[in-house]
């Protein structure tokens, strides 16, 4: 497996990203889904990361900088043929790595509840997150969850 950055041209990119947004409408309530779209993916404070084998991509994953020592993990998307292979650990892997060199002190995310998360919420939880506190521009609901991992 090869992480680089994504290439937002890529149409492997574009399709995979297609298919995250598209699920996380699937999946959630409306006005539930905070899946950053390509305009968001695309903004200086996201660092946009891929997962390659060869010439075929794995996974994408995202880490917004929310203040100089806390990061956000954004878009995080698997391809369905390419899960349980260790490409979601992988990437969640090398966003962490960055937030380390970084220094943030913690990284945290939101997600939906339901089967469609649960191995998405195990992924992070075997990690080491926790459930906590609504963060950010967020408000809680009976839908959305919050998890943290303290760096430091």
């Amino acid at each position: 497996m090869n992480i680089k950055p994504g290439d937002f041209d890529d149409p492997q990119i574009r399709e995979l990203l297609r298919q995250h947004l598209q699920g996380m409408a699937e999946t959630s309530p409306p006005g539930h889904s905070f899946a950053l779209d390509l305009s968001g993916l695309q903004r200086p404070d996201v660092t946009f990361l891929s997962v390659w084998d060869g010439d075929t991509l794995l996974a994408i994953g995202a880490i917004k900088e929310l203040a100089t020592d806390h990061g956000e993990l954004k878009s995080m998307r698997t391809r369905t043929d390419s899960l349980r292979r260790g490409t979601a650990t992988a990437m969640l892997e090398a966003l962490l790595d960055l937030a380390r060199k970084r220094g943030y002190r913690r990284v945290s995310l939101e997600t939906g509840s339901g089967e469609a998360f649960e191995p998405a919420l195990a992924l992070y939880r075997k990690h080491g997150f926790q459930s906590g506190d609504a963060f950010a521009d967020y408000v809680g609901s009976d839908f959305n969850q919050f998890l943290h991992l303290d760096l430091a």
